[in-house]
């Protein structure tokens, strides 16, 4: 069994795996609700949306970080605006500003020659270069997180299974639609730099989809997300150091490929059941 823990005899492969488990944990909190609110293609869109703000940024000179956050946070008010007109579905305003957002984003990169190699770290990330100071600001944004999920879970619940109930309860709709942007997007804006947005969306949505299927209430859901996130980091991890493949790549195909083994057992639970009505 020596085989399972060579990899993490590595000190850079031990960093990558604090920081899977940060993501994973992060991912699970913004992720759950995510999922409970059928949010799926808005995380698609904010996390390749955030190209333009990270193009924008890195051409500039300043911290992408900085680009991302003005990008995703403006997505995520874009949204909310056309999402108040009668005549437009949400999905169409999202789709809107994810196609407007991903392709100016690639028409800046086009005009920098430089700019393939970030363009690559973007989709995939490198999570096996991560620094004590990328964990530092995990740890903070899962802290931040954390805070905001806890006190704002009543009025979340709420908002995910009858937004007029809430309304009528008082708990504030709209704020409670803000906050949960704010949420996903802190989660994709802290981990996508490290691990990538192809990693960042695989594991907010792959992990709490595959638990969704068996938990029925939300704290589980949350904690069973976490527990198949750091799974699919482990395991991600492993088979990427001997299949000499992409870790971060690796980890989201984990992570996808539990969902589906998930819906799988949940399909032959369920399948006696309907035999026997």
């Amino acid at each position: 069994m020596d085989w399972l823990f060579d990899p993490f005899q590595v000190s850079f492969v031990r960093q990558a795996l604090w920081a899977g488990v940060l993501v994973s944990l992060l991912c699970a909190l913004a992720g759950t609700w995510v999922v409970l609110r059928g949010m799926a293609f808005l995380g698609d869109a904010m996390s390749h949306g955030m190209l333009l703000g990270v193009a924008l940024a890195s051409m500039a000179g300043v911290d992408i970080l900085i680009g991302a956050l003005l990008s995703a946070g403006g997505m995520a008010y874009g949204v909310s605006v056309l999402g108040r007109s009668a005549r437009l579905s949400q999905d169409t305003g999202i789709g809107l500003l994810f196609a407007g957002m991903l392709s100016l984003g690639v028409i800046v990169v086009s005009h920098s020659r430089s700019f393939a190699v970030d363009l690559t770290g973007f989709l995939f990330g490198d999570v096996l270069a991560v620094t004590g100071e990328d964990l530092a600001g995990l740890g903070v944004a899962l802290a931040v997180t954390a805070v905001v999920a806890a006190l704002g879970h009543r009025p979340f619940v709420a908002l995910a299974f009858d937004p007029r109930k809430a309304h009528t309860l008082g708990m504030r709709p709209g704020v409670a639609h803000v906050l949960l942007l704010g949420l996903v997007t802190l989660a994709i804006v802290a981990s996508f730099h490290i691990v990538g947005t192809l990693l960042v969306f695989g594991l907010l949505i792959g992990p709490p989809a595959a638990a969704a299927l068996w938990a029925r209430r939300i704290p589980t859901i949350m904690l069973g997300a976490a527990l198949l996130g750091i799974v699919s980091t482990v395991a991600g991890l492993i088979v990427s150091w001997y299949a000499a493949t992409a870790a971060g790549a690796t980890i989201a195909a984990v992570a996808v490929g539990l969902f589906f083994l998930s819906a799988l057992g949940d399909f032959l639970r369920r399948r006696p059941l309907a035999v026997a009505r």
